[in-house]
């Protein structure tokens, strides 16, 4: 590939989410990413088998991943991906989740825009923007990123977990393996080259060549690029997903705690519905193999009825009650996030933590 037509791949992990697959794919291909490495693993809505169809067409390139997974689905996936071909093809490369959307602001939207805005970088800290969910009680067949357009504020001070990053990174041999958030395993006689910058095209710290997860709170890093996280959906859909547990063994369990720390609805943003036209052409396009809608629209049922069975629990319907009595969160202010973390690390919010 020329430097002018970057192969830019995406390597992402599933389980029990074809009712968002498809959208997900549509977009992405819209956004920029030449190539998609799925990993799927113990589906039982019928993901695994719409990857095989999409692997058929030559949308995707499906690589089952079944259990056990002593260290979590996801990481296991990523030790697999260390030797694919498409990775070691790959100029570029970001690992993410399916509710995760690259949301580039700077030319036509593209992540070849992106690189062209930033010719130096090795690696674009893509920040997460928190989309809350506003209300929304059922499972519904719609885009998520055409039904959830309430955000965290640009300058949340707290958790610190809002400013997560992931990171879209060069394949130059600096980096060995593939981590859940950024590259792993630096080669020490590289480190010194690489170029690291934000969403707003500023550049990070030498700690961000190696260590660091997440960007400085408060520092509105979204001028050139977000990324849309939507850890939420409906109400009835979170339950859901928190009986489908987490992909990260090492991870938190999906509770009220979760919900509350990414529940931010404060700001109005569509700034992803620039792609909306290329997106839905796409989508159209999956939508006419019958065999793909076919099971499409049986994963979205398979949803509602996984929900109607949680319910028949009085643990799930006490957190889906505390769920409808739940406001969206209130944002913190930067001295309010400070008298939380002085009690823990003692630095200020504005020290990049």
């Amino acid at each position: 590939m020329t430097a002018q037509s970057p192969r830019v791949l995406a390597v992402l992990t599933v389980r029990n989410e074809g009712s968002f697959l498809l959208e997900w794919v549509a977009h992405a291909r819209a956004c920029g990413f030449t190539d998609i490495l799925a990993f799927s693993n113990d589906c039982d809505d019928g993901t695994d088998r719409m990857l095989d169809r999409l692997a058929t067409k030559g949308w995707v390139t499906h690589v089952p991943n079944p259990g056990p997974h002593p260290k979590g689905p996801q990481w296991q996936a990523l030790k697999q991906a260390d030797q694919h071909p498409l990775v070691q093809a790959a100029d570029w490369i970001l690992v993410c989740d399916i509710d995760e959307f690259v949301n580039v602001k700077t030319g036509d939207g593209t992540l070849q825009a992106l690189l062209a805005a930033l010719p130096g970088a090795t690696a674009i800290a893509l920040t997460w923007r928190l989309f809350g969910n506003a209300g929304v009680v059922e499972i519904e067949d719609h885009p998520v990123t055409d039904i959830f357009c309430r955000a965290a504020p640009p300058d949340l001070a707290w958790p610190w977990r809002s400013q997560l990053i992931k990171t879209l990174f060069r394949r130059d041999g600096t980096y060995a393996k593939l981590g859940v958030h950024r590259p792993r395993a630096p080669d020490a006689t590289r480190l010194g080259a690489a170029r690291w910058y934000d969403g707003s095209g500023r550049p990070l710290p030498d700690s961000f060549r190696s260590v660091r997860l997440f960007t400085p709170i408060g520092s509105d890093p979204y001028g050139l690029v977000q990324l849309n996280h939507y850890p939420l959906g409906s109400m009835q859909g979170y339950l859901v997903k928190a009986d489908r547990g987490r992909a990260n063994r090492e991870a938190s369990g999906f509770d009220l705690t979760y919900w509350v720390e990414r529940n931010f609805c404060d700001v109005e943003d569509t700034t992803i519905h620039r792609l909306a036209p290329a997106r839905q052409r796409h989508l159209a396009t999956l939508m006419q193999d019958d065999e793909l809608a076919t099971l499409h629209l049986a994963a979205v049922a398979w949803r509602k009825a996984r929900f109607a069975t949680l319910m028949r629990n009085e643990e799930w319907r006490k957190l889906y009650g505390c769920l409808r009595m739940t406001p969206p969160s209130r944002a913190l202010g930067a001295a309010e996030a400070q008298s939380v973390w002085k009690h823990g690390q003692g630095r200020p919010v504005d020290a990049g933590l």
